[in-house]
């Protein structure tokens, strides 16, 4: 009686004391931060950590707007630092990660052309970023038109609102889109090779994807959301990054 009375003392002290947290991530990210978050919890055991997915303007809005979140992790630099200017975040944005582009199609492809395979004729659909909400997207508009085509197919666009659901559009109804290379570094997407399904784009053709991450005043007293915050800039974390294609 006496075991099963301190057992049960113990179930809830760990649970008194057991940290939570509300990460606000932006969607290219979604596949690594679940690794990032695999490898905190064998520091951090009784941790719980809800992730919230977006684009990185609607998860900003919603910040703006109150949401309880305690950490953002941002496609972009633009969005934190709106966030701390207005002192909503409390820690000045840093850059967590470099992204990059890639062109990817399910059905096999000839990417010789780069870029310009976009302008095939068999290509009726190409799947990019909402360019208001979504950085990814911003960045594949550049591309293009630095490389002298959006004119050329800019009527085969469709929008995802964020970078996840552009690859569900390529996975589904598109021809084609361009997407976060780190997407394609998932288990989900083993099947899919460099060469034969996608290329990098080449990044001469746009702005360096620099993802910002801020802890925000909803974690002011969060010790758990702060040692997360810490871990994804250590080397730990920044070997994982790095596994699924980003640069650091």
């Amino acid at each position: 009686m006496t075991k099963l009375f301190l057992s049960m003392v113990c179930v809830v002290f760990v649970s008194l004391y057991a940290g939570e947290m509300k990460v606000a991530v932006a969607a290219n990210a979604n596949d690594v931060v679940k690794a990032l978050i695999k490898s905190f919890k064998q520091h951090h055991p009784h941790t719980h950590i809800e992730v919230i997915l977006g684009s990185s303007g609607k998860l900003t809005a919603q910040i703006m707007h109150g949401a309880p979140f305690d950490l953002f992790l941002s496609a972009n630099m633009d969005y934190p630092n709106r966030l701390y200017r207005v002192k909503k975040a409390i820690t000045k944005p840093i850059v967590y990660a470099e992204g990059a582009l890639a062109i990817f199609s399910r059905k096999k492809r000839d990417f010789c052309a780069e870029i310009f395979v976009l302008k095939d004729r068999d290509i009726q659909k190409i799947a990019i970023g909402n360019p208001k909400t979504a950085p990814y997207g911003a960045a594949a508009i550049d591309a293009l038109r630095n490389a002298r085509i959006y004119d050329k197919i800019k009527d085969k666009l469709v929008y995802g609102e964020s970078i996840s659901q552009t690859l569900g559009y390529v996975m589904g109804a598109a021809d084609i889109g361009i997407v976060a290379k780190s997407s394609l570094y998932a288990p989900s997407m083993s099947l899919y090779k460099e060469a034969i399904h996608w290329t990098e784009l080449d990044e001469t053709l746009y702005t360096p994807i620099k993802q910002g991450m801020v802890l925000l005043e909803h974690a002011q007293d969060n010790i758990e959301a702060k040692a997360f915050y810490d871990f994804v800039k250590s080397t730990e974390a920044k070997q994982i990054l790095k596994s699924y294609g980003y640069k650091i």
